[in-house]
């Protein structure tokens, strides 16, 4: 071996040890620094613990902590407390052991806010609004929701006990409600919307939603004549990245790369392609979604818009590109980690850019175009990244106006709802009922009988604009401005509720058919008067306009030079 050769062995061998060298260096300080911090985290509670002057509940104090430095990374990695198991499994598999019911705080009051149809608070004779008094005979005035759910849930096959009262009557009553394994389905709902379109809802990406779906297309397709389709996704958050991956595949063809992940572990890259031959690759397809549609939801929109597959319609999704890893800790713990972004077809990531800014419901804020890039679906059409999916025809999203808002927060239309359910055995069906102008006239009276007021924000920013003038000792100059303002801002419930009552007809009419036909009642009638769902109706019934949306862009030829 020559002396050249012999120096630049030797020299690649030194900066390989020395390299080595360095991040092992750089490893063990690492794990030193992990070291130190946990030993003075340690004796910190333990000092605490000894030393406060009030007595210091250990767990509570070091989840706080826990959850606390989560919060610095990202809203999605998250510690699960063994006490909190139940509520992992049911958002991954759709599955608890307990009665099957919805409930909510009202004040001081906890009652069941919705019993799911066919489940033993159902089938034990509970209803919505009935009030928790004791529960296994512990009093329920002091706890939370979260506390009477806990009890609630519990081993199959054994009983728990409820003391409830049910407004109107006198007395409160007891029964033993045998829990049962629950297994609540994510297809929410499906049918034909037309005589030629079917419709599907999907509430969450479970363990197995694919099944369900798959059946719903074949039972729209082959046995009611459905030649097109509509997938809901509108407020679904997503779930199981596989069943996302199995719900595109059902739409798309064998092979089809659908998604992808990466991560700074190699063991998370991962592209996921569909594996199975597509239930239907060629029926018109329109998926809803709205800024409630996330995570899995826009791995199946992002999908199929990448591969113009379907047309998205509704309003931007809510922006979650990462995947989340479960990882065992001690003591039957775990912990939610983030270990990936994931990539749909046309490259483009679903992540916010900046998840730590976003608008009140939680959703994509906007984002500057200089940080937003351009990619290309498969036929060339533009899509841009920088959060959540853009749909291909954008919906106004209605909100509720203040009036329905605070009948809603107050509990207003589900009073009137169990007051009418008290009175009324039957109701038509739930697309044939509508809340004419009688029913409509008494929930006006129950409103007076009630007092019910309330307040604008307007009214409510003008009361803290005149108490900051008073102490700044402007009110007095301009009293006779400040009048008039209040004045004209004062809200008026009868013309109000003249003026907003299509969208109260629709609020009262909802909860009062879920009384009498559960979840999915209350979904067929929101059908009918859905404006998106009308949208949808009118562009399937165009298929020319259709297609043109999933269409490669026309380029013009370039001028030639003379």
């Amino acid at each position: 071996m020559s002396n050249k050769i012999l120096k630049a062995t030797l020299g690649v061998s030194i900066v390989l040890i020395l390299g080595l060298s360095f991040w092992g260096f750089k490893s063990d300080q690492k794990n030193f620094e992990i070291s130190k911090n946990l030993d003075i985290f340690y004796t910190l509670v333990r000092e605490l613990n000894l030393f406060y002057v009030d007595d210091v509940k250990p767990d509570k104090l070091i989840k706080k902590g826990i959850d606390d430095m989560l919060e610095t990374l990202d809203p999605y990695t998250v510690f699960i407390p063994e006490s909190e198991m139940d509520d992992f499994k049911f958002m991954t598999t759709g599955e608890y052991a307990g009665i099957g019911a919805m409930i909510s705080k009202r004040k001081n009051q906890i009652l069941v806010a919705e019993p799911y149809e066919g489940f033993p608070a159902q089938k034990s004779g509970l209803k919505a609004g009935d009030i928790f008094i004791e529960v296994d005979d512990k009093p329920v005035d002091k706890m939370v929701v979260s506390d009477v759910s806990e009890i609630l849930k519990g081993p199959a096959k054994k009983p728990v006990k409820v003391k409830m009262q049910r407004p109107g009557e006198k007395k409160p009553f007891t029964i033993d409600i045998v829990r049962e394994q629950i297994q609540i389905d994510p297809v929410t709902y499906f049918g034909m919307i037309d005589s030629k379109t079917g419709y599907i809802r999907l509430s969450s990406f479970t363990d197995g939603c694919s099944d369900g779906i798959r059946s719903a297309i074949l039972e729209l397709r082959d046995k009611k004549g459905a030649s097109s389709l509509v997938l809901d996704l509108r407020s679904n958050p997503g779930g199981l990245l596989g069943e996302a991956v199995k719900v595109t595949n059902l739409f798309v063809n064998h092979g089809q790369e659908i998604v992808s992940t990466r991560g700074k572990v190699s063991q998370w890259d991962k592209t996921y392609r569909a594996s199975e031959l597509p239930v239907d690759s060629v029926m018109p397809l329109v998926i809803l979604v709205n800024s409630g549609s996330a995570s899995a939801s826009e791995i199946v929109a992002g999908a199929l818009q990448d591969l113009d597959r379907a047309v998205i319609m509704g309003n931007r999704t809510f922006g979650k590109g990462l995947v989340q890893t479960t990882r065992d800790l001690s003591y039957n713990t775990k912990l939610k980690v983030t270990t990936a972004k994931y990539y749909i077809p046309s490259g483009r990531c679903i992540q916010a850019l900046d998840y730590s800014h976003r608008n009140a419901d939680g959703s994509v804020g906007n984002i500057p175009d200089s940080l937003i890039s351009v990619f290309k679906t498969r036929n060339g059409r533009l899509v841009k990244d920088g959060g959540g999916v853009t749909p291909d025809i954008r919906e106004v999203q209605d909100t509720l106006s203040t009036l329905a808002y605070k009948l809603v927060q107050d509990y207003m239309i589900f009073d009137f709802a169990t007051e009418f359910a008290a009175t009324h055995k039957t109701i038509p069906a739930p697309d044939k009922f509508v809340v004419g102008d009688d029913i409509y006239n008494e929930f006006h009276k129950y409103l007076t009988d009630k007092k019910f007021t309330y307040e604008s924000r307007s009214e409510q920013t003008l009361k803290t604009l005149i108490e900051t003038a008073r102490r700044e000792r402007y009110y007095e100059g301009a009293k006779s401005e400040f009048a008039a303002l209040e004045k004209g801002l004062t809200l008026n419930l009868n013309q109000d509720l003249e003026q907003f009552g299509e969208e109260i007809r629709d609020l009262i009419k909802d909860e009062i058919v879920s009384r009498y036909y559960y979840q999915k009642g209350a979904v067929v009638a929101s059908l009918i008067t859905d404006k998106e769902i009308k949208s949808v109706l009118a562009l399937l019934h165009k298929p020319t306009e259709y297609n043109s949306i999933l269409k490669p862009p026309v380029v013009l030829p370039a001028n030639k030079k003379k």
